[in-house]
C-alpha cells in the first residue's frame, strides 16, 4: 500500500510582525532532512516552481516547507511596504519555525529575488548544510528593471502603482532605497556551506550572466547547473521535472558527503 506524503498548514510571525502562512510537506517515512523554500518577488508559495519542487523533495524523503512572504498569497501584511530586508527577516523566521518543530532546515532554496533573500539570510541560519538559488540576481537592484517605467513616479511620490509582468502592484519608495543596502555578491562570497546555482540561458527576467556572477563569487564547494531552456519560471513541465531531479541529486550527494 502506498503511503502518501502529509501536508500541514503552518502559521508563524514574520519579520514585520505579520502572520505568515506556509505549507509543510512531510514524507511518509522519517524525513532525512528539511528544505526551506522561498518564492520569487511577485509570486507566492503556490507557484508551480515551488509546488513541483516540494513534491520532488518529499518523494525523495525530505520535508519541504514553502511559505508566503509578507503581503503575498495567504500571508498577512502590506505588499506595498515590503523590502528585501523584510524578506530576509521572513526567511530567518521561517527557518526558526522549522527548527522549533525539529526540522532543521538542512537546506534552503530561493527563486529569483527569493534567491537573493536566502543568500543574505544564510549566515543567520545555523543549521544550514546547503544553499540553492534558482534564477537569482547577483545584484539586488537588478529587480528595478521590472518596473523601470514607473520608478521615477514611485520615487517622486513615495508610493505608486507599478506594472510588473502585466500585473499591477503598489510599492513604497522604501523598497528601492532598501535594495541599495544589500550586497548579494558579498553574501554569496561569505557562504560556509556548499552552494548550487541554477539558471536557464533563456531567462529573460534575470539573465544567465547574473547566475554566472553568483557562481564565480561563491567559495568551493559549488556547482552551476545551466539549462538551455526553462525561462525564469521553468513553466514547462519537462524543464521543471529535470530541474527538480537535478536539484534532488545534488542535495543527496552534498548531504551525504
Amino acid at each position: 500500500m502506498n503511503i502518501r506524503p502529509e501536508t500541514e498548514v503552518i502559521r508563524f510571525v514574520g519579520g514585520s510582525a505579520a502572520t505568515l502562512t506556509g505549507v509543510l510537506h512531510r514524507p511518509p517515512q522519517r524525513a532525512k532532512g528539511a528544505v526551506l523554500m522561498a518564492h520569487c518577488f511577485t509570486c507566492s508559495k503556490d507557484i508551480h516552481t515551488m509546488t513541483r519542487l516540494a513534491k520532488a523533495l518529499t518523494d525523495a524523503g525530505y520535508a519541504a516547507f514553502r511559505f508566503d512572504f509578507t503581503g503575498r498569497g495567504e500571508s498577512q501584511g502590506d505588499f506595498a511596504t515590503k523590502t528585501l530586508s523584510g524578506n530576509v527577516s521572513d526567511v530567518v523566521r521561517a527557518a526558526t519555525t522549522l527548527i522549533q518543530m525539529g526540522f532543521g532546515p538542512c537546506a534552503i532554496v530561493g527563486h529569483s529575488l527569493g534567491g537573493a533573500a536566502v543568500l543574505l539570510a544564510a549566515s543567520r541560519i545555523k543549521t544550514l548544510e546547503a544553499v540553492i538559488t534558482i534564477g537569482a540576481p547577483s545584484d539586488a537592484g537588478h529587480v528595478r528593471h521590472l518596473f523601470a517605467e514607473d520608478e521615477e513616479k514611485l520615487l517622486a511620490n513615495g508610493r505608486a502603482v507599478v506594472t510588473i509582468g502585466g500585473r499591477t502592484f503598489e510599492l513604497d519608495a522604501g523598497f528601492v532605497h532598501d535594495l541599495e543596502t544589500h550586497d548579494v555578491l558579498e553574501a554569496v562570497a561569505s557562504l560556509s556551506t556548499p552552494y548550487l546555482t541554477i539558471h536557464a540561458e533563456d531567462d529573460l527576467t534575470v539573465p544567465v550572466t547574473e547566475g554566472e556572477a553568483l557562481h564565480a563569487a561563491a567559495p568551493e564547494p559549488k556547482e552551476f547547473l545551466r539549462y538551455a531552456t526553462g525561462g525564469h519560471l521553468f513553466a514547462n513541465r519537462a524543464a521543471a521535472d529535470l530541474l527538480a531531479a537535478d536539484l534532488v541529486r545534488w542535495l543527496n550527494q552534498t548531504l551525504a558527503d
